[in-house]
């Protein structure tokens, strides 16, 4: 049975960088938000040679991500899953960006879940900005129920109201559950022969990270610690999704890889010192 790559957020960036990676494998499904972005990165991954299947639909929706996964089950086997779909600080309220960014990804795994087999492996991107910013209790519950509950959104206004007030934080805080999704969705993953994993990337040359290190001043400071002393391009995140989907990545599970060039530690360093104060604006990878 034919095999599938399914890419989130695939019609740029991050997404579109891991579909070309992916598509030497067989079959990719590549899907979006908007119907034209999914069209327009399908047309151009099978001019490259790519099989590809477009799919429009809203992580946020899980109605729409259940969709998905019977699309998916229509086509053939689950090989990987590469969910790189979400909101930057720039772009939405507090509430939209948890709403896609954190809710999204557990309807992501929830629905694959089930088509998960030995050899599959899920891939989330979360951010380096999860490590920028204390732990503390959103009022979620037990994951990954909590998220799969319909009202995150509502617990969150009731038990943590300052969440929702500033995108950077609620973006920051979503990506650390995300982190912490991941731990807690692994053996179920596991029971399948299958694994699940994030990548945490530093600042990445896409359009959704210029945009934010246009607006956050913060985000130069993170440049200016980096030991490699440059951004990181989306070819640089999508090799090492190629990895954590490959047969060589086969006791990789459970588990956060930082992509930063060095520069989550670096900015951690630093404030504990005293020479840079903590981000009220926590950023974005785009």
């Amino acid at each position: 049975m034919t095999t599938i790559s399914v890419i989130t957020g695939g019609a740029g960036g991050m997404g579109r960088a891991s579909a070309e990676a992916l598509a030497g494998r067989g079959p990719i499904l590549v899907t979006d938000v908007g119907e034209a972005g999914v069209q327009a990165a399908a047309h151009e991954l099978g001019e490259q040679g790519a099989t590809v299947h477009p799919f429009v639909c809203d992580v946020a929706d899980r109605a729409s991500v259940r969709a998905l996964a019977e699309e998916v089950a229509r086509l053939g086997e689950l090989g990987a899953v590469v969910h790189t779909a979400g909101l930057s600080p720039t772009m939405a309220s507090a509430e939209r960006v948890i709403e896609v960014d954190l809710v999204g990804t557990a309807y992501v795994l929830d629905a694959m879940l089930p088509l998960a087999r030995p050899g599959t492996a899920a891939v989330c991107i979360a951010s380096q900005s999860a490590y920028l910013i204390p732990t503390f209790d959103g009022g979620v519950g037990a994951l990954p129920a909590g998220l799969l509950s319909g009202d995150v959104v509502e617990r969150i206004r009731a038990h943590a109201p300052d969440l929702l007030a500033d995108p950077g934080i609620a973006y920051a805080w979503a990506k650390q559950v995300v982190l912490d999704l991941v731990v807690a969705v692994a053996p179920a993953w596991g029971a399948r022969g299958a694994r699940v994993v994030s990548i945490s990337p530093g600042i990445i040359s896409t359009p959704m990270g210029n945009q934010e290190l246009a607006q956050q001043p913060f985000m130069q400071s993170i440049i200016d610690l980096t030991p490699l002393e440059r951004v990181g391009a989306p070819s640089e995140i999508a090799s090492v999704v190629a990895f954590l989907t490959s047969d060589a990545a086969s006791f990789i599970t459970g588990s956060d890889i930082l992509v930063d060039g060095g520069s989550t530690r670096a900015v951690q360093r630093a404030t504990s010192a005293g020479a840079l104060g903590a981000p009220s604006n926590s950023g974005a990878d785009g």
